[in-house]
């Protein structure tokens, strides 16, 4: 791209010196007429009259001048360009070379094709160096300003006849062409930030299934990955997980910037089957994470417990899909998995989750769906409720007695006790297996139908 800019600005000279070639033929010969042009058009025809190419003439050769100007000016007005840290001095001058350069070859030479190369350089450079587009587009206007007050100028100053009133003839054509090149300017800076930002959210992405998967990579750790992300050091995490809507389409639309504008860093990642993410969070930021989740969830989303180390994301991640299994099929609700590590274990141990389903409640699960859930909410109700019949009862608007009956039944087809703590805890743990959908032994492929708790 430079040596095409080079050999740009070296053909300028050339240009100049074939309409002065031009002229020099010319002269002595009759005017084809000595109408005075009028409009837009007879403006870019004045441009090929001598007083107007004299002035191109001088701008040529006085261009160095100009560009020390036009880059003092920018550096004098503009902080951004002043310290030097995103665009260095000695580029800034060497885009506002080039573009001047192609100005004055294009004002003079108004049927040559337009070089647009030079703009489109300038627009792609500043969004690769982060520099916000009104302040590239500021400098350019400034730059061109700088050459036209120059030409004002010496048009005023030198007298010749003629040039001050071709000079603001061709002064559409002028503006039309910074127009030009602000607008190619505009579209590549554009075009290479929408190119930036897809390559961002495609490693951002990455970033976030290197930690889901615990895999970050033969030279990274996943403390790399979580700096990559943007998650501070020493914060708790959790994981995210949302039902697509359709084939690879967000169900939380617009996510990451609704957590940012609560102060919430987060990273995404989208598969066909599942929108997750990875958030960090600070102590009190739980419950507006999940209003910001429930403001936005377009289907079923799960959310795993809080948890300290990265390394233990993949983990996160099957309880949050099991919390997910939890939320009825169509319902665009959020659940977050209980604190419970008895229940975490069953789900990151589902073979021996069902296992331990089937030996303790085989029997119950065995009963009629109405009896079965019967016996079962009453459970849960007595564990919730640290074993309090009375409690339980509430809960169930029913008789203390008749939840006492319901557990007497229960116990009866276990073979457990509630009052021996070795029974208790395996009903308890049972009871946590239901209540995230492990299957049994008998039916492994059967589909889960997990319990509300």
């Amino acid at each position: 791209m430079r040596d095409s800019q080079e050999a740009t600005v070296r053909a300028t000279p050339t240009r100049l010196a074939a309409r002065r070639d031009g002229r020099e033929a010319d002269r002595g010969k009759p005017s084809p007429g000595d109408r005075a042009p009028v409009g837009v058009e007879a403006g870019a025809a004045s441009m090929t009259g001598t007083a107007l190419l004299g002035l191109l003439d001088w701008a040529e050769a006085h261009l160095p001048r100009l560009i020390d100007q036009a880059c003092a000016a920018v550096v004098d007005r503009m902080a951004l360009y002043r310290d030097g840290r995103a665009v260095s001095r000695a580029e800034l001058r060497r885009s506002v070379d080039h573009n001047l350069h192609v100005l004055v070859a294009a004002v003079g030479a108004p049927a040559a094709p337009l070089d647009l190369a030079a703009p489109r350089e300038t627009g792609r450079r500043r969004a690769h160096q982060g520099v916000p587009l009104p302040e590239v587009l500021q400098a350019y206007r400034i730059t061109f300003a700088t050459l036209w007050d120059a030409l004002v100028e010496h048009a005023r100053g030198a007298g010749a006849a003629g040039a001050t009133d071709e000079l603001l003839t061709a002064a559409s054509r002028i503006w039309q062409l910074t127009d030009e090149h602000a607008l190619a300017l505009t579209e590549a800076y554009r075009a290479a930030t929408a190119e930036l930002l897809l390559a961002q959210q495609r490693r951002r992405s990455a970033v976030v299934e290197a930690l889901l998967t615990g895999q970050p990579g033969p030279d990274a750790t996943p403390w790399d990955a979580a700096a990559l992300l943007g998650l501070p050091p020493g914060g708790q995490l959790v994981v995210v997980a949302a039902q697509t809507r359709g084939f690879a389409e967000e169900s939380l639309p617009g996510v990451e910037r609704a957590l940012a504008a609560d102060g919430i860093v987060s990273g995404w990642r989208l598969s066909p089957a599942l929108q997750v993410g990875v958030v960090s969070l600070r102590d009190d930021q739980t419950r507006p994470m999940l209003d910001v989740l429930r403001g936005v969830a377009k289907s079923r989303t799960g959310v795993s417990p809080r948890y300290d180390s990265l390394a233990d994301t993949p983990r996160a991640l099957r309880l949050a899909r099991a919390a997910l299994a939890g939320v009825p099929a169509g319902a665009p609700e959020v659940r977050m998995f209980g604190p419970s590590p008895l229940a975490a274990l069953v789900v990151c141990e589902p073979d021996e989750g069902a296992r331990l389903v089937s030996r303790v409640l085989g029997a119950v699960l065995g009963l009629p769906a109405d009896d079965r859930d019967m016996l079962l909410d009453t459970l849960d109700a007595y564990l919730d409720h640290a074993g309090s019949a009375e409690r339980a009862g509430e809960v169930l608007h029913c008789h203390p007695n008749t939840v006492r009956y319901r557990l007497r039944r229960l116990q009866d087809l276990t073979g457990r006790s509630l009052a021996d703590p070795r029974d208790l805890a395996e009903l308890a743990a049972a009871a946590h297996a239901v209540g995230v959908g492990a299957p049994t032994e008998a039916h492994p492929d059967r589909p889960r139908h997990p319990r509300r708790r």
